[in-house]
């Protein structure tokens, strides 16, 4: 059994599809079950990733554990040594690229490098995946583009190589079942590095009309963001890192390409795969 936390995420779905599809049994951890809607084939797991005693009884038949630090919170050491004392042999954590390249706030990366210093710790075989930011974080701008055909924002000009979610989702399902991949530290990008206003060119081009990038200075961006609700480490976490990419490009790597044997997705794959969420 495989025990998935952040199941409900972009990457923990698909994660979940592909260990299924590939005869794995997999237990996905929700706070909500009810409204979780995972396929069929999946044991669920009531339970809350942050609080990892809640998950004990779920524990005792797994052999590996995805995790997911938006789901687990500060409680990854904690978790990993339950799993590890009730018997997993096999640990992948979905972290970030800015553990290694920097970029925004430090105390974000150093979240993340705290998560990984605890699965190292574990004493299990572990896979960390240093991701750069995913191509699903421009579904953000649907509302705008269906509106209006404009996206308004902060740091057009930031570069970065966007990661197809499908691809993460398809290394963390080899690195769960394939212990050849224990002890990698591997950075996952995308093929290209784009600027904002490359993507929602792409996004235009998977839609089939011109769409147009609006500059606006960060802090009215950050306002609007705390204004539809988000907390104020989203917009921190977002702008910081935009800002010092605006100065260096993010990473680039071929990582996907070596551990899946085919090229990583680009954004206008992502664009044209998700052109339906984008129309007006």
């Amino acid at each position: 059994m495989i025990l998935v936390t952040g199941a409900t995420g972009n990457v923990g779905r698909e994660v979940i599809k592909l260990l299924l599809e590939g005869g794995e049994k997999v237990a996905a951890v929700t706070r909500s079950p009810a409204t979780a809607a995972l396929p069929e084939g999946v044991h669920v797991v009531s339970g809350d990733s942050s609080r990892p005693a809640s998950l004990a009884p779920a524990l005792d038949a797994v052999g590996a554990v995805l995790i997911s630090p938006r789901a687990v919170g500060d409680a990854a050491a904690e978790l990993v040594a339950l799993a590890a004392e009730r018997g997993a042999e096999r640990v992948v954590l979905l972290s970030a690229a800015t553990v290694e390249f920097g970029g925004g706030e430090r105390r974000f990366a150093d979240g993340f490098a705290a998560a990984e210093d605890a699965v190292i710790a574990s004493g299990l075989p572990w896979t960390c995946l240093r991701c750069s930011d995913f191509a699903a974080n421009s579904l953000a701008w649907a509302p705008q583009i269906r509106a209006a055909g404009v996206v308004r924002g902060a740091y057009g000009d930031a570069a970065t190589s966007p990661v197809d979610e499908r691809d993460v989702a398809a290394v963390a399902a080899r690195a769960l079942v394939d212990p050849d991949h224990a002890g990698h530290r591997y950075v996952l990008t995308g093929p290209e590095s784009l600027t904002q206003r490359d993507k929602v060119r792409l996004l235009g081009e998977a839609l089939g009309k011109e769409l147009a990038w609006e500059e606006l200075p960060p802090q009215r961006v950050r306002e609007a963001m705390i204004a539809q609700g988000h907390p104020e480490d989203v917009p921190d976490r977002l702008l910081g890192y935009l800002a010092d990419r605006t100065e260096t490009p993010g990473p680039s790597s071929d990582t996907v390409a070596t551990v899946l044997g085919r090229p990583a997705r680009t954004f206008a794959t992502w664009a044209a795969d998700h052109a339906e969420v984008f129309r007006g």
